[in-house]
């Protein structure tokens, strides 16, 4: 053999592999989506609301939000326990360690999707698709943010890379399991995922019931626990926003408000091409896109979110798993250069109308309102809110001296807090954001907010009609001072904020059976018949609805539909 034969057989130096540059690519892009993510840190008054949780686990309180009420105020069980486990670790505030899990669980999510897509295709590929989750500002504000949307991220990956990698059926069967413990809409995932899994492997029936056992574990065992600790089908959260209630047009209007300032449907289209003519595998690909279709359905149905963006993330990042990365071909070199330029002009210019402005009506550019609220660029810290006026004299208020009060706030024209006499010896408020506020004050003071998200009472009153999108139900004051309170005069002053005749109407409300079989399940010791009790009558329980209005809630016959009044 000759020298020059020789030469020739040798391999072609790195810089001439092709997947050294797939891999260097991927590396990119990872590394860019990591630095715009970091530039948008921050955390939300909604992350904050899983923070107090956290908090109340590492103290030895239980996941409850107040201290002994035993209110499930975060949707994702899996976030709450996952930085419970990491809060244990002594280092940064627990606020750093959320901003630091979640943006790591959004780059992981899109590393294992990523990967994914190049085993999908096998071969070199360029990662055209995630360029659409680092151009689009609600991919990189919701990295951070202290809510679970990085771990979502994560998990539709892992999930996704698991199914194309094929080998480890248990495996994937436990991790599309996890789908409802990430958040319950993903359970459409779940379904999905594993009838692909069955369909790709086609195991025998024992095979595909042990498969099915897994994934099923635990959930079910976290189902069986939330019913009897909280007595209720689903997290308080969904209560508070009527997640079973359809509302298409605001639904579809929240859709838009995604789809049309960015012309998300033109890399949409341009990829859905591209995977037609590169198609490597029939079943695979329709797991994520059939699974989008059902998320994004679902959350259109439910009237989607005050937050710009927030609850289809986890459906737009599904439908581009398949095409995260892609090959470049002589038929796709195009395609991948016009979704490229797209990238460049929507990371650079596209926007939403009210992008960086501090409206807070409708649907809402989150961080963009509390940095303006807060006075600060990147609020982390729950003290970082002391810069808004609510909170700063929220705070102020609960930490005053003197006995235990009752404390609500006169919206409107007496925008004040004003304290009423209480037994108890604990501070009990009535709350608007109190993310923040339960994350300063006290663990032992019970925070309730109208919004019922953290308040027993207020989840199953009924919804204001065409109320805010996630804020549609609103409980005043007048349900507190009667539950917790003593009189009807505020003790500074003797202000009346609210009339005899309607805290007298709540007084009678809060007798009536439904109302005292919600605070019995959340209230009482948690005895072994009350864990009985209240999984036996979960589903019951999770569909007492009363009214809002005292007057009307007192007649303790006319129990309202949700979404009425």
């Amino acid at each position: 053999m000759s020298a020059a034969e020789s030469v020739g057989d040798d391999p072609p130096r790195w810089h001439r592999r092709p997947m050294t540059w797939t891999w260097a690519a991927t590396a990119a892009v990872l590394a860019l989506y990591a630095v715009l993510g970091w530039q948008r840190r921050w955390m939300s008054d909604d992350g904050l609301l899983v923070l107090r949780t956290v908090r109340q686990i590492l103290a030895g309180h239980g996941p409850v939000f107040s201290v002994g009420e035993r209110v499930e105020a975060s949707t994702s069980p899996l976030w709450t326990w996952l930085l419970a486990a990491l809060g244990t670790i002594p280092g940064p505030p627990l606020e750093w360690v959320a901003v630091l899990t979640g943006l790591a669980c959004a780059v992981g999510g899109l590393f294992f999707g990523l990967d994914g897509a190049r085993r999908l295709y096998a071969g070199p590929v360029v990662p055209a698709g995630a360029l659409v989750v680092c151009a689009l500002p609600p991919f990189r504000d919701f990295a951070t943010s202290g809510l679970e949307t990085g771990l979502c991220l994560l998990w539709l990956g892992l999930g996704w890379w698991l199914l194309v990698r094929g080998t480890a059926p248990i495996a994937t069967a436990i991790m599309l399991g996890l789908g409802p413990l990430v958040r319950p809409d993903l359970a459409l995932f779940s379904v999905v995922g594993f009838g692909a899994l069955v369909l790709l492997r086609r195991p025998g029936w024992r095979a595909a019931a042990g498969w099915l056992a897994a994934g099923v574990a635990l959930p079910v065992a976290y189902q069986v626990f939330r019913m009897g600790y909280y007595g209720l089908l689903t997290p308080n959260t969904a209560l508070a926003k009527e997640a079973a209630t359809a509302d298409w047009p605001r639904g579809y209007a929240y859709l838009l408000d995604l789809i049309n300032p960015y012309l998300l449907w033109i890399p949409l289209l341009l990829l859905a091409i591209v995977a037609v003519l590169e198609r490597r595998a029939r079943i695979l690909p329709l797991v994520p896109v059939v699974s989008a279709a059902l998320l994004a359905l679902y959350v259109v149905r439910v009237g989607g979110d005050f937050m710009h963006a927030r609850m289809l993330l986890p459906a737009l990042f599904a439908v581009l798993l398949p095409v995260l990365a892609v090959p470049v071909t002589r038929r796709t070199v195009a395609l991948v250069a016009g979704t490229a330029a797209w990238a460049v002009l929507a990371g650079g210019w596209l926007r939403v109308p009210y992008a960086g402005t501090h409206l807070a009506v409708g649907v809402t550019d989150e961080r963009a309102y509390w940095s303006w609220a807060t006075g600060h660029e990147h609020p982390i810290l729950a003290t970082d809110y002391l810069g808004q006026d609510v909170i700063r004299n929220a705070v102020a208020a609960i930490e005053a001296p003197g006995p235990p009060v009752v404390l609500v706030n006169g919206y409107g024209a007496a925008k004040q807090w004003f304290r009423f006499p209480t037994d108890r010896p604990y501070v009990t408020v009535a709350a608007d954001s109190m993310g923040a506020i339960s994350n300063i004050v006290s663990l032992d003071v019970r925070i309730h907010d109208g919004y019922g998200l953290a308040s027993d009472l207020a989840a199953h009153s009924s919804a204001i009609p065409g109320g805010r999108p996630g804020h549609a139900k609103w409980l005043v004051g007048s349900w507190e001072v009667a539950e917790a309170g003593r009189g009807d005069y505020a003790v500074d002053g003797q202000i009346r904020l609210f009339s005899p005749a309607e805290i007298d109407a709540a007084r009678r409300a809060l007798q009536c059976p439904d109302v005292r079989e919600v605070l019995a399940s959340t209230r009482e010791p948690l005895s072994w018949s009350r864990f009985i009790d209240n999984l036996t009558g979960a589903v019951g329980r999770t569909g007492i609805r009363y009214p809002r209005d005292p007057w009307l809630a007192a007649r303790c016959g006319g129990q309202s539909a949700p979404g009425q009044r």
